[in-house]
């Protein structure tokens, strides 16, 4: 993916209008994680309530968190499918709840249309989609809403993502898919200026692979801020051999180096420590640039 691609057409926007509710891009900032789910790698079934999700969402945010991303169906590798009624079930009364709480913009981690109708209608100001908008209906649900949406690279599915992933240059394969979903997007009538993209760390990805994207990530740079999350993801854990709750110094560096090679939005479970070192990576960015 490079300047020069043909839907790299308008200078990279530093401000979203999430259904009334800004995102300032200008400096690097923190999307908290909010799964009411019950099976989620880290943090299956602690938010699943809504009162304790409420507390949870209004605790990120009084950490620094920019946006909020509401999941109701976990996309671990192997992670069984949700049914859209079930998905719905878990995330519109949450979405009821925080939208007029929150002065912060709420994103959907989903990638059914009707779910994605039914959140922004909540409330919800992003679509954050790990299918890239490929699930029948969706460029048109995403056309139709017209909030900024983020487009996922995965290889494969949840299910069968990490049987046997084949890159022969994983940034650029990487780069290849992301930028045909731009253009498919854009053809939908999607604005440019409401996409964002996720390399997808994790998704379809070996040991090997996450590094070597984490090493190539400016390759990715463009006029689409990049969102990543690498939050206690076992890339970080097979690397260290530790735990899902041993992994915050380890999410905090790749984080770190995220942002210096160009990354826009950092999505996390550990809020606090996140943006503190944001404002760090904030502070020595060349004044120049």
């Amino acid at each position: 993916m490079t300047e020069s691609s043909a839907f790299f057409i308008t200078e990279m926007v530093s401000r979203m209008n999430c259904a009334g509710k800004k995102l300032d891009l200008s400096t690097p900032q923190v999307m908290g994680i909010l799964n009411v789910t019950p099976d989620s790698f880290s943090d299956g079934g602690r938010w699943s309530a809504t009162d304790a999700a409420i507390a949870q969402a209004e605790l990120m945010v009084e950490q620094g968190a920019a946006i909020i991303d509401i999941g109701g169906e976990s996309t671990r590798p192997g992670a069984p499918a949700v049914t859209e009624a079930d998905e719905l079930a878990r995330v519109i009364p949450v979405i009821e709840a925080l939208a007029p709480r929150l002065a912060v913009p709420i994103s959907i981690d989903t990638s059914k249309p009707a779910v994605m109708r039914a959140a922004v209608a909540a409330g919800a100001g992003m679509v954050n989609d790990v299918m890239a908008l490929q699930a029948n209906g969706a460029l048109a649900a995403a056309a139709e809403l017209a909030v900024p949406v983020c487009l996922m690279h995965m290889q494969g599915s949840p299910r069968t993502m990490q049987a046997d992933p084949q890159y022969d240059d994983v940034v650029a394969e990487v780069g290849e898919f992301l930028n045909a979903r731009v253009g498919a997007a854009i053809e939908a009538g999607v604005v440019a200026d409401n996409i964002l993209l996720d390399p997808g760390f994790g998704f379809g990805k070996t040991l090997a692979h996450n590094y070597a994207l984490l090493s190539g990530l400016e390759r990715l740079r463009g006029d689409f801020p990049l969102l990543v999350g690498m939050s206690r993801k076992s890339m970080l854990g097979n690397l260290l051999g530790k735990p899902v709750d041993q992994r915050l110094h380890a999410g905090l560096a790749a984080a770190t180096i995220a942002v210096m090679k160009g990354a826009a939005i950092v999505r996390t479970h550990d809020v606090a420590e996140t943006v503190d070192a944001l404002k760090v990576c904030a502070a020595a960015k060349p004044q120049n640039n």
